[in-house]
């Protein structure tokens, strides 16, 4: 079951010596709209390494959903680059993306984007189906042991509007996870959810991040900071300060 556990996070032990495991490199994205043309981001610079639990923060309509859907390759960039690992994910077409993305992030939305048709353990195997990442008749079994992690193996016969939001959340959690990417972004995940559940989750997030995943999330929630490696601010879509936290110290 998931614990629902005090503001403690997980020690996370940094290693600078690590290659940067994601790089943006001047990154622009702007939009056309019948006043003009509007800068979302204005040239984003940043490395984040493997193992790191990254904050984008900001106000509203900073850019900080933007980075992130360039960054998952739901969105393309006006110009600059995009690299995971020894992906150039800028320069992938929509088919190339779709199976890149299935196998190496895990993405998890602020409104769940759960398919209303489909059970929660459905859900969660939709993943493995389209990367057939896992034998046909191992992905209900791990769908199953996921959602017992996050604490509701006992929904997954249910559909998405049976559930609470809370629920659905970490659904959308597992359903995340379904493939074991080595990075997950995450949109406000916590942004709709009661304050139990939000600790529970960022818990989860902590542990997984201790476990050698890395974490790239948006949040209004700067309470948090003790769980991040680092903290990027955006500001009218250029970051204005990279601070790292308590818990971890950067050369």
């Amino acid at each position: 079951m998931m614990v629902m556990a005090s503001l403690n996070p997980i020690p996370i032990e940094s290693d600078n010596m690590k290659k940067p495991l994601m790089v943006l490199q001047d990154l622009v994205k702007r939009y056309d709209t019948p006043s003009g043309s509007f800068s979302a981001l204005k040239g984003i610079n940043l490395d984040v390494r493997e193992g790191e639990f990254v904050a984008v923060v900001g106000k509203s309509g900073s850019g900080k959903s933007t980075l992130l859907n360039l960054v998952a390759g739901i969105d393309s960039a006006t110009s600059g680059e995009v690299w995971i690992g020894a992906s150039a994910v800028h320069r992938m077409d929509e088919s190339q993306l779709a199976t890149w993305r299935g196998k190496n992030m895990g993405v998890v939305f602020q409104f769940f984007q759960l398919l209303p048709t489909l059970t929660v353990a459905e859900n969660v195997m939709l993943p493995m189906d389209f990367c057939a990442a896992w034998p046909a008749r191992e992905r209900r079994p791990r769908a199953l042991a996921l959602l017992a992690r996050l604490g509701i193996a006992d929904q997954a016969d249910k559909l998405p509007s049976a559930l609470s939001g809370g629920q659905q959340q970490r659904a959308a959690i597992a359903r995340a996870l379904a493939n074991d990417p080595p990075i997950l972004v995450a949109d406000e995940p916590t942004g709709n959810l009661d304050t139990e559940t939000t600790i529970g989750i960022m818990q989860l997030f902590s542990a997984l991040v201790a476990d050698g995943k890395t974490v790239l999330m948006v949040t209004h929630e700067r309470d948090f900071s003790p769980y991040f490696t680092r903290t990027i601010t955006l500001v009218d879509g250029a970051i204005e300060g990279a601070a790292a936290s308590a818990r971890v110290q950067h050369a």
